[in-house]
């Protein structure tokens, strides 16, 4: 009987968010997948988890380790996949082994658990009825056609971003977007020191020239005027 593949949250700050039920699929894994074997031993540690089936799995090696993966599944090893903080697949390696899994016929459950999005789209204050997560800007090829694209979409929009490249990042969605599109900064969500700055992107960019940004950061900006919105906008006049 094959075993089952399970994608485990990790905590992305505080690690009270780690849920008792990752903890318990943790512990009876015969291996555990990790994006970095020295951060996630660290956090297995600290649950009491017996890390002595560890192996390193990530965007460099993992097409030369899904088929052995699968291989070990299907004779009957149950194997978890953690990252080093957050939801596996989610900007973060998991995508390729669960699509192979999947197509082999191995149950995959993925449990629910922390990720950075969420919060820092839930606490911005803008539309979270509907949104798109974009995960982080190409940083050269692409870029600027994807902003000219997603400048017209309605929906909320999430990015991940490297602090390096936020206030670059804020500059240039005013250029494409506008320099009044309202936005929200969250940085390091789930830690002591976590911050949301909200207004619009010329006042955030601004706001991050002045205080250099650090930690993780989620970036959500307002979505374009719907042609809805607008229409009942002018019929207002």
């Amino acid at each position: 009987m094959p075993g089952r593949l399970y994608i485990v949250p990790t905590p992305v700050g505080n690690l009270e968010d780690m849920t008792y039920r990752a903890v318990k699929v943790l512990t009876g894994a015969g291996l555990v997948l990790a994006e970095d074997t020295r951060t996630s031993s660290v956090l297995l540690k600290h649950f009491g988890i017996e890390a002595r089936h560890l192996q390193s799995h990530h965007k460099f090696n993992e097409h030369q380790t899904v088929p052995m993966i699968k291989e070990k599944i299907l004779s009957g090893l149950d194997v978890a996949l953690i990252s080093d903080a957050g939801t596996p697949g989610i900007s973060d390696p998991g995508f390729l082994l669960v699509r192979e899994c999947a197509a082999e016929g191995i149950e995959v459950q993925t449990l629910p658990g922390a990720t950075a999005c969420i919060p820092a789209i839930v606490s911005s204050g803008l539309p979270c009825d509907r949104f798109c997560f974009e995960g982080f800007l190409p940083v050269k090829k692409g870029r600027q056609t994807l902003l000219k694209s997603l400048a017209s979409e309605t929906r909320t929009m999430v990015f991940y971003e490297s602090p390096y490249r936020l206030v670059k990042t804020l500059v240039q969605l005013a250029e494409y977007f506008g320099p009044d599109r309202q936005c929200s900064v969250a940085r390091e969500i789930s830690k002591i020191h976590e911050e949301h700055r909200r207004g619009t992107l010329e006042e955030v960019a601004l706001w991050f020239k002045e205080h250099e940004p650090k930690g993780e950061i989620v970036l959500v900006v307002a979505g374009a005027p719907s042609r809805k919105r607008n229409e009942e906008s002018e019929d207002g006049k």
